[in-house]
């Protein structure tokens, strides 16, 4: 995540992101100046549905982060199976990512973890 905050707010804000860490979430804070910070151009769509089960979130966001994908929005729910009444996680995401990403890289990365928990992943968008 990127954020802008003003100057003499800086340390008060690291001091309360590093109270949040814990063994499930890391928390770096990295000044944009010494990143190379280069804007996302290319929008992509992903859509994800399969049985309900905790983690998906968290496998699909850390495939993302790996790779230096956005997510800028995030909707999920869930619904009633048609046929079968089951309980059906539904999440869209709109995501931003790099000229650089190879697209196919994270379609195969997605596919690779859908494969595990079970779930169907397309992407849509430019080039996707």
């Amino acid at each position: 995540m990127r954020i802008e905050i003003p100057p003499n707010q800086l340390q008060a804000i690291n001091e309360s992101l590093q109270q949040l860490r814990s063994a499930e979430l890391q928390i770096v804070v990295v000044p944009a100046d010494s990143t190379g910070y280069r804007p996302l151009l290319r929008p992509l769509r992903l859509h994800l549905v399969g049985q309900d089960r905790p983690g998906i979130v968290r496998e699909i966001a850390q495939v993302l982060a790996n790779r230096g994908v956005n997510v800028e929005e995030l909707h999920t729910e869930c619904q009633s199976a048609p046929m079968s009444a089951e309980v059906l996680f539904v999440a869209t995401a709109k995501l931003r990512v790099s000229d650089e990403l190879g697209i196919n890289d994270l379609r195969s990365a997605l596919e690779q973890i859908a494969s595990d928990l079970m779930v169907d992943i397309t992407l849509e968008g430019p080039q996707a």
